[in-house]
Formats: structure tokens, sequence, C-alpha cells
């Protein structure tokens, strides 16, 4: 295995392949889906190949060289990157490169050998694996990947993408069907329903993060459902260390898009409150958190200064 870090040497020389040409009925906008069924793996043409690598300004791409006619036991490797994209849930995009289907890829890329696994970010190419490995070390290798770029605040993730993409024929790619009720009841307003139904994605699965952050944003909604808004805001200058004004006051500006006014917020009212008054407050907070995600910078920065406030 040869492993290297995320740097960023030079980028990828895309001007011998062909422009991205537009597919009706493609499987994602990046290429077709692959057999294996993965929301997160696609499989890369010489026409989809740009669009693909553009991907990787939201997140890492990982692409897999192999060939399943010159070095069978590649295709084991790509098959494992399938399974191992959908469990890391769109912390990268795995880009299929099957050489013989795609040589101008190769060729652009310069690939010395194959298997070979590119890690992409950016736009720009790094070389991480080389061999076959057991899909075990492979796990444990991109955990540590990830963490390092999470360290470095590299925390964005790839939309699911499902096969078919467009399966009503309304030209809008299909949502992720793990999700697909609780979004259809936000579709229809329903919030308690799509409350209901992230609960349930929950329950049976409490390590599904992005549940867990849709049901937190859902009960922002269920929250703030009729509420006025020039009314609350009013109650919470007038009212500084009531809690229940202040929470009322973080969901408005969560809904607005003022995430971090909403963390300092609170983060302020459990340094000015205890007992019960700075638990309810803390747990509020919390469940903000998990609406924007664990990984993102502002809950990171968040969460150290809740510590600061509570010792």
């Amino acid at each position: 295995m040869t492993q290297q870090p995320f740097s960023r040497p030079g980028a990828i020389d895309l001007s011998g392949l062909k422009a991205p040409a537009p597919q009706s009925g493609s499987a994602a906008p990046g290429g077709a889906a692959p057999a294996g069924g993965s929301s997160y793996a696609v499989e890369v043409s010489e026409e989809s190949f740009q669009s693909v690598i553009e991907t990787s300004m939201t997140a890492p791409v990982l692409l897999v060289f192999y060939s399943p006619t010159r070095m069978p036991e590649s295709q084991q490797l790509a098959d494992d990157f399938v399974t191992l994209s959908t469990e890391f849930e769109g912390r990268f995009l795995v880009g299929l490169v099957n050489i013989d289907a795609a040589p101008g890829i190769a060729q652009a890329m310069q690939i010395p050998s194959i298997p070979l696994v590119v890690a992409v970010l950016d736009g720009r190419p790094a070389p991480l694996i080389q061999d076959v490995l057991p899909i075990d070390e492979l796990r444990s290798a991109l955990t540590t990947v990830m963490q390092q770029l999470t360290a470095q605040g590299m925390t964005g993730r790839h939309q699911p993408r499902s096969a078919p993409v467009d399966t009503d024929g309304d030209g809008e790619p299909d949502v992720d069907p793990r999700y697909a009720a609780a979004q259809d009841a936000l579709g229809d307003g329903d919030i308690d329903r799509a409350v209901a139904e992230y609960q349930k994605l929950v329950t049976a699965n409490p390590a599904d993060v992005e549940a867990a952050a849709g049901l937190a944003m859902a009960k922002v909604l269920q929250r703030t459902q009729g509420v006025d808004l020039n009314a609350a805001r009013a109650a919470g200058a007038a009212n500084p260390d009531d809690v229940d004004a202040q929470t009322m006051v973080a969901d408005l500006d969560m809904l607005g898009g003022h995430v971090e006014d909403a963390f300092i917020r609170l983060i302020e009212l459990v340094r000015r409150t205890s007992g019960d008054d700075r638990n309810k407050a803390r747990e509020h907070l919390l469940g903000l958190f998990g609406a924007v995600g664990n990984d993102d910078p502002r809950v990171l920065k968040g969460r150290q200064s809740l510590a600061s406030a509570l010792f």
C-alpha cells in the first residue's frame, strides 16, 4: 500500500478529454450509477470525467482505476470502495474508472499501473492506494484520511446519488430513498409528519448522521410554526435570561441562516444561567449543533465555546 497525505500538486490536465455531453436519463450528473447501487459512487466515462472532478470542490473524490480483464482482482477493490462509500455517507464520492472502457482518462492521469486509487480535492490529484487490500484495511486507511481532512476544516459532503436518478421523468434527481418519506412530508408542509419519519430512521439506526441532522432541523421547523417573528425577537430582547424566549430566537436565527448568532446567543445564556435553566439551554444548543452537523467548523468552534462556558 502506498498512502500519502493529501498534497495538492498540479491540477489534472483534462485538455485531451472530450467535454461533458448531456446525458438523457443518466444516473447522475457526474456519471452512471454503478451496479452496486451505492448513492455515493459513479461509473466514470470520458464524457463525464470533467463533471466528476468538479465535484471535488465540495468534498473529496476517490478515483478507483481498475481493469476486470487485465487484473480481475482489481474489480474486488472497486467493489469494496463502492461498499465503503455508503458507510462513509458522502464524506467522499467514488469514481470508478474502468481503464479498458475509458483509456483516455488513464492517459490524461498518466496512470503507471493498476490498481490505483487517486484522491482528488479541489480538482487536484494525489495518489492514495496502489495495492489490492482487504476491506478492513481500506476502511481504516480511509478513516484516517477523513479524520485528517476534518482536522484541517475540510468537512464537506457529497449529496447522495440514487440510481436511476430520474425515475419519475420529472427531470429532477430522486432523493435518497431512505429519506424520501421525510422529505415528501416537508414538501407537503407537514412538519409533524416529517419529524415522525426522521425519528423512525434515527430510532432504527442511531448512527445515521444525516437522519439525525434532518430530525434536528425538522424540530426547529416544528417549534417555530406560526411564531410571530417580531414578537419573538421583542420578547427575547426584553427577557435576556428567559430560556424559552432565548431558545425561540435562536431557532429563528437558524431558520434565517444566522447559525453562529444562534450558537452565541445560547452559549452566553449557558454562561449566565444555572441549574435547570442552564441544562435546558445546553440541551437546546446541542440540538442545534446536530441540525448543522457535528463536522461543521461552526459547530466545532461552538462546542469549544460551550465547554468554556460550562467550566
